[in-house]
């Protein structure tokens, strides 16, 4: 027997509306980029009216903006979790040592999984040149992954692991050669890189941290 009672619609409240509009903006913008967000795109997505999205976000540019904090926090809270001390936020184990959290950081920002955020901080860049919003949030995205880095190689220097002046500048050379293996992603012949190519940030990573050649290759996960 249908039920008499009638459907009732679920009002969600300001702050979990707008966390689904920027996590359906996120999604568009790994998938299709972020010229593709638009306000009548996202309502699409969320079945909903655009002046629905624009009550949120009058200007689609802070939704841009948003939407690639977003994505880029989310990733960079998998790589490498604000709190290594935590199990729940740690893929690769709550015992590791600084040199396999490194290097397990590694394996991911360099594998096929990895495509999809590379192609977006392409994008984000790119666009930045002229989004005044979004390039602010470029900028506020490469220091949270540059002193999360430099956190997990102080961590490494003071547990003994690692050698280096200044933990600050490994970081930024680290994450200058995987920006630089990144800009790779939207070739064809990817692939056929040479394995020296593509090895670059596990080797600029060994060398300036004092660690013997193969170490972060050998402590990788499987």
């Amino acid at each position: 027997m249908p039920s008499s009672l009638p459907n009732k619609r679920i009002r969600k409240s300001p702050a979990a509306r707008r966390a689904e509009i920027v996590d359906a903006a996120a999604g568009v913008a790994l998938t299709e980029g972020l010229e593709c967000i638009t306000l009548r795109r996202i309502a699409e997505e969320l079945a909903v009216r655009p002046g629905l999205i624009s009550h949120y976000f009058p200007a689609v540019e802070d939704l841009v903006a948003e939407a690639f904090g977003h994505a880029a926090t989310a990733e960079l809270d998998l790589l490498l979790p604000a709190d290594p001390a935590d199990p729940a936020d740690r893929a690769d184990g709550a015992d590791a040592t600084a040199t396999r959290r490194l290097a397990a950081f590694l394996a991911r920002t360099t594998g096929e999984a990895y495509d999809d955020i590379s192609r977006l901080w392409l994008n984000a860049r790119h666009l930045s040149r002229y989004r005044p919003a979004l390039r602010a949030r470029v900028a506020a995205q490469e220091a949270a992954w540059r002193d999360r880095l430099e956190g997990l190689i102080r961590d490494g220097v003071e547990q003994g692991e690692f050698r280096t002046g200044d933990p600050m500048v490994t970081a930024m050379q680290i994450l200058v050669v995987l920006d630089g293996i990144g800009m790779l992603v939207n070739s064809d012949d990817t692939g056929d890189d040479p394995p020296a190519i593509r090895d670059m940030p596990l080797t600029t990573a060994e060398r300036e941290l004092g660690l013997p050649p193969g170490t972060l290759t050998a402590a990788a996960p499987n």
